[in-house]
């Protein structure tokens, strides 16, 4: 614009010509718009970027982590407690059951409820104290190790009374992070004679929480027997129970349930009544003999079914089930007896002369003797220098009298040679031992099985770097010297002569059950067949029958509802004139049931204490009372 001044000193007298544009629009906008215009565009930027940022973070926090977060929240607010299921039942071929589940009340600890405040811990701890009497400071030990962001449960104390449930009821509220739990216990029913078998459940270690991590630290797990081996059947799954608690830890309400599912049901081959009454025969019999150990196994030779299986001496297993103390342990794992130790399936004898049929039927499949082969024993033989001695003069024997007298000359002749009998060798005696299962693992359904040993001429050289001499086959064709065979071995491998030929696995369980009763039975396993021809094993059951009938075990022969076969064996032992005494027999006769080895330690070298405990048990056994 122009302004012209007219006769005037002051601005106020200039007048305004007609408008007349002369600046830039840039001018005009810094007049119209005096901030500048740039600096109301970063703001906008800045404005905008902040509320997208905001936005992110809102979608990430509630879209992309929504979930993580809110599982935090809940953590906070909800405790999941788990609970255990009840094992499976077990139980015998008829149904009797030798396992019960009884309830049980522990008293956990949830570390990230327990106060942040470490005097505070250190007060419920000392309230802990005066509350319960603690026979250790175990729990003292757990609980100041404790990591205190954890949520699961940690059993400081098993096993309460109902006094001690009570009192904790009473001071629950002063007791923050401290709950209490209930599950099954396993109680055992006539525990010492069914330990060997059943074997128990406890605790589960540290060791086995890494192999198993599927567990939790307050899951109990098998430990031996039957438990052990049947873990995964009986476990079944836990379930769990949600609790809505307060800041403090405190439980406010039950938000839902899962059941627990319990485990299966296992039956068993196993006879209560025969496996109850071998343990008392076998006890009584080996006291009276001033005998401590020894033991019983009986098998079905048609299925290879295990019908008793006893150790003696044995141990309580509801010890271990409740929470053995140090000094319990102690004693047993101190007992020279070795109560702990199954010797009807761990235990690795030399089986003496019970080895003599598994010989003679090598021979007989080898050609190196006939039915009709005979040898004189004058009492002894003689080999170099060194003399071979019959427990007695037996005149002259073929096989079959030589097993009922248990010449140990004729089965010299056997091993390794004399007169007119060419020897086996030790290459052929293993062979045949190792055809009938001697010196490898049965199969048998529970944990902790010996392999026994059958020796050879390599591992002599290699062992003790001395070559196999004759002797050493005569010593192991009458099942002594390095030959060492599991009293379950000699049953497994009997139950083949008896029934013509089969050698079965033996098998504890006949069948699993599930929570639906729907029963799935067990086949028997059949490890080989027809490796002796029958009518060789039909020989050598003439010769344990004649055993009872007019050899070494005539007791048999008297006062018996059936008709039994058998083969004594002694197996000397250290410097005492102790032996290893056994038993092996089948009945009846003709048509096999039952086939039975037992074994007792320490008797004297003629004392044959093993056949009065196989006559009580066979008389009570198939008595007219009991077939009915």
């Amino acid at each position: 614009m122009l302004w012209n001044k007219k006769n005037s000193k002051n601005y106020a007298d200039f007048e305004i010509d007609d408008a007349v544009l002369t600046v830039t629009e840039k001018d005009a906008a810094q007049i119209e718009w005096p901030i500048n215009r740039r600096m109301l565009n970063v703001l906008w930027i800045f404005s905008v970027t902040i509320l997208v940022v905001l936005f992110g973070r809102v979608f990430f926090l509630d879209v992309v982590k929504g979930k993580t977060y809110r599982d935090i929240a809940i953590q906070n607010s909800v405790r999941s407690l788990s609970l255990p299921a009840p094992r499976g039942i077990i139980y015998d071929h008829s149904g009797v059951p030798l396992v019960r589940n009884i309830p049980d009340i522990s008293l956990v600890v949830i570390p990230a409820d327990l106060p942040r405040d470490p005097a505070a811990r250190t007060a419920i701890k000392e309230h802990l104290k005066q509350l319960f009497v603690w026979e250790n400071d175990d729990w003292e030990k757990i609980f100041d190790a404790l990591d205190v962001t954890l949520l699961v449960p940690i059993i400081i104390r098993e096993h309460l009374t109902q006094e001690e449930n009570l009192l904790f009821a009473v001071q629950e509220k002063t007791l923050t992070g401290l709950t209490l739990i209930t599950s099954a216990e396993r109680e055992y029913i006539d525990s010492t004679i069914f330990s060997p078998l059943l074997g128990y459940e406890g605790r589960i270690k540290q060791e086995e929480l890494t192999a198993h991590p599927e567990y939790l630290p307050n899951d109990s797990i098998g430990k031996q027997g039957l438990e052990k081996s049947y873990e995964s059947v009986l476990r079944g799954m836990r379930g769990g129970i949600d609790t809505e608690v307060t800041a403090s830890g405190r439980s406010t309400r039950d938000l839902g349930i899962v059941p627990p599912r319990p485990g299966n049901d296992i039956i068993l081959n196993i006879d209560a009544e025969l496996q109850k009454k071998s343990y008392d025969v076998l006890q009584n019999m080996l006291q009276k003999q001033n005998l401590k150990s020894g033991a019983l196994i009986a098998m079905d030779p048609r299925t290879g079914a295990v019908l008793a299986l006893v150790s003696y001496p044995s141990f309580d297993n509801n010890l271990f089930s409740k929470g053995i103390t140090t000094d319990q342990y102690s004693a047993l794992i101190n007992d020279p007896d070795k109560p702990l130790f199954n010797r009807a399936i761990s235990g690795e004898y030399p089986p003496g002369s019970t080895f003599k049929p598994f010989v003679a039927s090598a021979a007989l499949t080898e050609r190196t003797i006939t039915e009709s082969t005979t040898v004189l024993s004058t009492g002894s033989i003689n080999i170099g220098s060194f003399v071979f001695h019959d427990w007695r003069v037996n005149g002259i024997t073929d096989v079959r009298r030589a097993l009922a007298v248990s010449s140990d000359i004729f089965f010299y002749a056997v091993g390794g040679g004399w007169g007119n009998v060419t020897g086996l060798g030790i290459d052929r005696i293993k062979k045949y031992a190792d055809l009938f299962g001697f010196g490898s693992l049965t199969g048998i359904d529970i944990p902790s099985e010996a392999k026994g040993f059958i020796p050879d001429s390599a591992w002599k050289k290699n062992t003790l770097g001395e070559r196999w001499y004759v002797g050493d086959d005569y010593h192991a064709a009458i099942g002594q010297g390095f030959v060492l065979s599991t009293p379950l071995q000699l049953v497994t491998a009997l139950c083949s002569i008896a029934n013509g030929g089969t050698l079965y696995a033996p098998q504890i369980v006949s069948a699993i059950r599930g929570s639906d009763s729907k029963t799935i039975p067990a086949q028997p396993s059949v490890i080989r067949k027809d490796f002796i021809d029958p009518y060789i094993l039909q020989v050598v059951r003439e010769g344990m029958r004649e055993t009872v009938v007019d050899g070494t075990a005539t007791q048999l022969n008297r006062d018996m509802p059936v008709e039994v076969a058998g083969k004594t064996g002694t197996a000397q032992y250290g410097g005492d004139n102790k032996t290893f005494g056994w038993f092996e027999s089948f009945a009846p006769y003709d048509h096999p049931q039952i086939a039975m080895i037992v074994l007792a330690e320490g008797q004297d070298l003629e004392g044959y204490n093993a056949v009065p405990i196989t006559k009580e048990i066979y008389q009570w056994y198939f008595s007219p009372d009991r077939q009915q």
